[in-house]
């Protein structure tokens, strides 16, 4: 195969990253979610927009996830408060430190919309704690399969991490979008392993 390189034009102001979508196709068999000292898994109904928001920028922003935070409180409640999106958090000594959205609107698929955990929780088990949740709950509405994304601004061995628990990729795309730092949507200094394009 002939080496070629194809580029695309990242303007200043913005940030651009490999986007790579997964899929599972095959319930896995015998997941045993390990219990973990300090932690606590609970169901969150028509969450409170100023907490998801909260929990959202706690686990996100270092990854420069912003998508949520641009939306109105209208957007964002029709989406979050739909019976059809679960939203779990994960406490840790009584603290909120993680969040798990499953998105089960587009059945046959069940979509991992969101998870994460705060940088404090990474390394301990509890990202695989929370995967495995998701996974098997996912798994109980009898999808066709189980998707989500990452992305290289993402943690770096977030994809790594997915394919270890069974799920494969199907599609990668490049995503260009504005610097969400320089919208004032997040801090100024958030992530910054992330240089900013000026």
């Amino acid at each position: 195969m002939a080496n070629s390189s194809v580029f695309f034009d990242v303007r200043s102001g913005q940030i651009a990253s490999v986007v790579t979508y997964l899929e599972m196709r095959n319930a896995p068999v015998g997941i045993e979610r390990q219990a973990i000292p300090g932690l606590q898994l609970r169901r969150v109904t028509d969450p409170e927009l100023g907490w998801y928001r909260a929990i959202y920028r706690l686990v996100g922003s270092n990854w420069l996830r912003f998508s949520r935070l641009q939306l109105d409180d209208e957007k964002l409640r029709s989406v979050i408060s739909d019976p059809k999106v679960l939203i779990f958090a994960l406490a840790h000594d009584g603290q909120d430190k993680g969040l798990l959205e499953l998105d089960c609107r587009a059945l046959p698929d069940v979509e991992i919309a969101f998870l994460g955990v705060a940088e404090d929780l990474i390394g301990k088990g509890a990202g695989k704690f929370l995967l495995d949740y998701a996974v098997s709950t996912a798994w109980s509405y009898r999808p066709q399969r189980v998707t989500l994304q990452t992305c290289t601004l993402d943690h770096p061995r977030a994809l790594s991490f997915y394919l270890s628990r069974g799920f494969t990729a199907y599609r990668r795309a490049v995503e260009i979008s504005t610097d969400p730092r320089l919208m004032g949507t997040l801090p100024i200094d958030t992530a910054p392993h992330c240089p900013i394009v000026y």
